[in-house]
């Protein structure tokens, strides 16, 4: 299969559709994801698994599929004893998953694969990462993020998907760790309101990424929709770059009963919306699954 235009290019174009949350979908599929690798477990485990996944959610229209290396760190694998060379090769595996499916979808688009980086709270899986405040420096962060992102960028994705950030620490950090690895990558930050989740300012968080050549998109994901809203006009206007954006469904998660609650509230009208502030790259995050991107494709692709 020929390689993609590079996104960049495409970006200056028009929309592209991202993929949904590739949690639920395994979870749909049958798969128990009640540990602290979650989706990262089935690298391992269950290969095939991810790459239908993925596959199930480019027959519905996504143009990008985000790889199952969220919560994949060599800190979090050799808890399960997995050593750091396994670990690099399961890292690897989740760009490759997400490549296999792009071979086998049945698609004349061009497709992408986003490797996911998420924030340092993901690993020590105790909902820290929609709080940031770890306690750690910029520079500890950085060493941190910078060998598993050494890892992705080795494995040829189009992008980093540098995603669910709560806080501007942790994101001057994975800039920093960005520098020269050769892979342009978007900046997503979790969000609530007009702040990021550990309380910053957006468009002072946005602002950190305006200048750097590498980031290609800035935007927010794991939010409500709601929040996407007001987001998405605020990034476009602080960076001038184009803005990704991909939100929970709208329903809440209950810790104490392990369940989501509430009704979704993702609708195509706010689709139109985020795409005529700057929204480039849209999709969904936590309970947006095929059935919602497809219809997230029928109106980014229909004439306007």
């Amino acid at each position: 299969m020929n390689r993609p235009p590079a996104l960049a290019e495409t970006l200056a174009r028009g929309t592209v559709v991202l993929d949904g949350g590739l949690s639920n979908q395994l979870a749909a599929a049958g798969h128990d994801l009640s540990d602290e690798l979650w989706s990262a477990r089935l690298l391992a485990e269950a290969p095939e698994a991810v790459t239908a996944a993925h596959l199930a959610y480019f027959e519905a229209g996504a143009d990008v599929a985000i790889t199952a290396s969220y919560q994949a760190t060599f800190e979090g694998f050799a808890r399960r004893g997995t050593g750091r060379e396994e670990a690099a090769g399961l890292l690897a595996l989740s760009v490759e998953c997400a490549r296999t499916a792009a071979r086998r979808a049945r698609a004349s688009r061009p497709l992408w694969v986003a490797a996911s980086v998420g924030p340092y709270g993901a690993m020590l899986a105790d909902g820290s990462e929609y709080r940031g405040r770890y306690g750690l420096g910029v520079a500890e962060l950085e060493r941190f993020h910078r060998p598993r992102m050494e890892v992705l960028a080795g494995s040829a994705p189009d992008v980093l998907a540098l995603e669910t950030i709560p806080d501007t620490d942790e994101a001057q950090a994975l800039l920093r760790a960005l520098r020269g690895l050769g892979v342009p990558a978007w900046l997503s930050y979790s969000a609530s309101g007009d702040r990021t989740r550990a309380g910053q300012p957006l468009e002072e968080a946005f602002a950190l990424a305006a200048r750097a050549d590498e980031v290609i998109a800035v935007g927010v994901n794991c939010c409500t929709p709601q929040d996407a809203d007001h987001a998405v006009a605020l990034a476009a206007r602080v960076t001038g770059k184009p803005v990704v954006v991909y939100p929970n469904s709208g329903e809440t998660w209950d810790a104490g009963a392990r369940a989501w609650t509430g009704r979704s509230t993702f609708s195509t009208e706010q689709v139109r919306g985020w795409r005529a502030s700057g929204a480039r790259l849209i999709g969904g995050c936590c309970r947006v699954g095929p059935e919602t991107i497809a219809s997230v494709a029928s109106v980014l692709r229909a004439p306007r």
